[in-house]
């Protein structure tokens, strides 16, 4: 099993992860664990974001990453943060090249054909279909899953409790993403506690 698939087979969710505080990290990251949720992207769309990830390693049983990576400096960036995979909206002939000899994996992001065989070309079979519900949903996946039989998507973008399951139940797709998980403003413990818990509980 390769390293990918091993984080994308430790839970059916994937929370994705936008820390404005840095002492929000370890609660949170405390919350998702306990709740059944030990892979956690913590997306570069915040200052805070880096200094997330370094404090959120501490926590015992977590798997942390990076999302939004767009270029190999910032590929870099969160390798050196501790990152243990790295995950984009997209793919550049520069990132997939960068990322093909790292020691961490990428999980790039792709939406139609095209962006999935440019992937092939680079190597990658596990990929982020984004935005998920704005590039044609199920129906899409299910129609690039009977084409490009040798990938597994992890879709994001879109998609909560309730349709979760849904993306689940195809054969092609190894896990989800979900923003939903963690609300924006302050951490409460409880709740995201009970929220991972049921989205642990879907698979």
């Amino acid at each position: 099993m390769s390293e990918l698939d091993r984080i994308m087979s430790a839970a059916p969710v994937i929370p994705v992860l936008v820390i404005h505080r840095v002492e929000d990290a370890v609660p949170i990251a405390e919350a998702l664990v306990e709740g059944g949720l030990p892979v956690l992207e913590v997306t570069l769309r915040t200052p805070a974001a880096l200094d997330a990830i370094r404090a959120m390693k501490s926590v015992p049983g977590a798997i942390v990453g990076a999302g939004t990576v767009l270029n190999p400096a910032q590929f870099d960036s969160a390798v050196a943060a501790g990152s243990e995979f790295v995950v984009s909206p997209g793919l550049t002939d520069a990132l997939g090249k960068h990322a093909a000899g790292a020691r961490v994996p990428l999980l790039p992001g792709v939406a139609s054909a095209s962006d999935i065989m440019r992937a092939l070309d680079h190597g990658f079979t596990r990929l982020k279909f984004f935005p998920a519900m704005a590039s044609g949903g199920i129906p899409a996946l299910k129609a690039f899953a009977s084409v490009f039989g040798q990938v597994r998507f992890c879709p994001t973008g879109g998609i909560g409790l309730e349709t979760a399951p849904d993306w689940l139940a195809i054969p092609a797709v190894a896990c989800v993403g979900g923003s939903w998980l963690v609300s924006a403003g302050a951490v409460e413990r409880h709740r995201i506690v009970e929220q991972a818990k049921k989205a642990a509980a879907l698979r």
